[in-house]
């Protein structure tokens, strides 16, 4: 059972915002809608903000409900005429009509919260294949506990690589995913690349880069036959 805090100006009960809610099984907890309410808020996994009668003043809270950091999903609750008013400066993860029923409102709710679930699972989430580790987040990589002192294309290939481990990837697959579409330069700039990773490497490890040959690189993660393999 999900904690839902409800910001209303409305000072009845929850059905009068939303009656759906009062089918669901959440438990609702409602305070006026005021940044200070969230002082006297028990712990929630989600805030909705009837914003219904003043749309002006609705948008400042979610504004400032976000400035102060909260990291659950942000709800509103609008009529239909209100809905035009909405945009992406209300920082706010979904909006509902006050007339959705039961289950629309439950899957808006479940959908939100999965959401962001998700995203706390990714938060410093690292790739690792082959002895390589990739921290997107700070941008670093370590093979085998070696930090790689790395150029911003150096890592991304080297990110790459890592996602797709030991499978083979052409020199224009490479250019395309890596550099972009819009890029100008030739296939070369993939061999240089490659040479450069491979040098910060290390002579211990750089073999982790392999070259197929007539075909392109891959980020090995098994013995290879060795005339399968070809040097830099």
């Amino acid at each position: 059972m999900s904690q839902i805090l409800m910001l209303t100006n409305n000072q009845g009960s929850s059905v009068d915002v939303l009656p759906a809610l009062e089918l669901l099984s959440h438990s609702i907890h409602i305070l006026p809608a005021v940044p200070t309410a969230l002082l006297d808020a028990r712990p929630t996994d989600l805030i909705m903000v009837d914003a219904r009668k003043d749309l002006a003043g609705s948008r400042s809270l979610t504004q400032l409900l976000r400035a102060t950091g909260i990291s659950v999903p942000l709800l509103l609750v609008l009529t239909e005429g209100g809905m035009a008013a909405v945009t992406a400066s209300w920082a706010a993860d979904d909006v509902i009509l006050d007339s959705a029923g039961p289950a629309e409102v439950e899957a808006r709710i479940r959908l939100a919260l999965t959401r962001v679930s998700d995203a706390e699972d990714s938060v410093h989430q690292e790739i690792q294949a082959a002895g390589v580790v990739i921290d997107e987040d700070s941008y670093t990589a370590r093979v085998h506990g070696k930090a790689l002192n790395l150029t911003y294309k150096e890592f991304e290939l080297l990110k790459y690589l890592a996602q797709h481990p030991g499978r083979v990837f052409t020199r224009a697959q490479l250019l395309n995913e890596v550099w972009g579409y819009d890029y100008y330069g030739g296939t070369r700039t993939v061999d240089v690349h490659v040479r450069r990773l491979r040098a910060k490497l290390g002579s211990d490890h750089e073999s982790l880069i392999s070259t197929v040959r007539n075909v392109g690189y891959r980020l090995t993660i098994a013995n290879m036959p060795d005339d399968e393999l070809a040097g830099a």
